[in-house]
């Protein structure tokens, strides 16, 4: 019998680690181009007194689909970055991204400066979208190890797209793949270290807990238009009543980052900002958990929006470091003189 198994694992093995098919969605493109068209990407700054606008539009379209958020929400923080730093590098119109992962493996060399025009070599990892849109902001180094934020056009010579290692499912169509840059032109944004420096770094870092906020909202609705219409189900309604409070909690703490961000736009809103963070991501998952006990399979098998939906949220959510970010929560609380607590 032991010999069976064995032989049917053999067998097996490769079919397990076939690669995933490939899911480009050119519809994607064409939905953020429509935004554009219609000036839907035209968001309230952070911390210009209308954040909580400005994260009530991530939300709403993160309910909508979240590989059309990934792309809507890295342009819109693309352009609040360049206005906040002063700076148009590209006349033409397009889609924009931020791609700011810093992987061991992979790091970007800024070379033969000439004013702000740079060389650029080296490979950048987690980029997102970057087969569907025309610009990138990247975070790159100087030869002197210093950071750069640099803006580059996608189909610069010596810029070239490599997806070989995209296998998620989750999050599928964005593909946040490597892209490998030889010699490619671009251009300086800002002082070095101003993209790290600035108050808007936090901040953005907020309105992505909104998006996960929204995309859960999405799913919560699916529950609570089943209880309307569904036969009366005590658990069902238990699962319904969670959702709801863990909602409730996570919306509260949006509006009260929103109202700090506006009333401290220059400060440092990192503590605010992870507090905020950690409580929506608590939220997320306990949404997921209750809507899916309570849902069964059929949500995730017959309704396309939901579906999408409920394998694309894991995955973004992991945009959270996870016990890494509370660990950093923790350690701004040990070394701050109060804790906020108070009623």
């Amino acid at each position: 019998m032991r010999d069976d198994v064995d032989s049917l694992e053999s067998v097996l093995a490769a079919f397990a680690r076939r690669p995933n098919a490939p899911m480009t969605d050119e519809r994607l493109c064409e939905a953020m181009r429509l935004c554009m068209a219609r000036d839907l990407d035209r968001l309230p700054l952070p911390g210009s007194g209308e954040t909580l606008a400005r994260w009530q539009q991530l939300a709403h379209v993160a309910g909508i689909d979240l590989a059309l958020l990934k792309l809507y929400e890295g342009h819109t923080d693309a352009l609040a970055i360049l206005q906040e730093l002063g700076c148009a590098p590209f006349s033409d119109p397009g889609i924009w991204g931020v791609w700011a992962a810093e992987p061991p493996n992979a790091r970007v060399i800024v070379s033969e400066r000439q004013g702000d025009q740079v060389r650029l070599n080296g490979t950048k990892a987690w980029c997102s979208g970057a087969q569907q849109i025309d610009y990138a902001l990247i975070t790159a180094w100087t030869e002197q190890g210093q950071p750069q934020l640099i803006a580059v056009r996608l189909n610069e010579h010596g810029v070239s797209v490599d997806g070989r290692g995209w296998q998620a499912v989750g999050m599928g169509s964005t593909a946040s793949v490597d892209v490998h840059f030889e010699h490619a032109t671009g251009h300086c944004v800002g002082e070095s270290g101003a993209y790290l420096q600035r108050p808007g770094f936090w901040q953005g870092g907020a309105g992505i807990a909104a998006s996960w906020y929204g995309a859960a909202v999405a799913l919560a609705r699916s529950l609570h238009r089943q209880r309307q219409q569904g036969r009366a189900d005590p658990h069902a309604d238990a699962h319904l009543g969670s959702v709801d409070a863990a909602l409730l909690g996570a919306a509260a703490a949006l509006r009260e980052c929103a109202a700090w961000i506006d009333t401290h736009p220059h400060a440092d809103a990192r503590l605010p900002v992870q507090r905020v963070r950690a409580h929506v991501e608590m939220a997320v998952e306990q949404v997921c958990r209750h809507v899916g006990r309570a849902l069964g399979a059929t949500p995730f098998c017959r309704d396309p929006h939901f579906a999408r939906l409920a394998v694309d949220l894991p995955v973004f959510i992991r945009q959270s470091h996870a016990e890494r970010d509370l660990a950093q929560l923790g350690q701004l609380l040990t070394h701050s003189t109060t804790e906020d607590w108070s009623l």
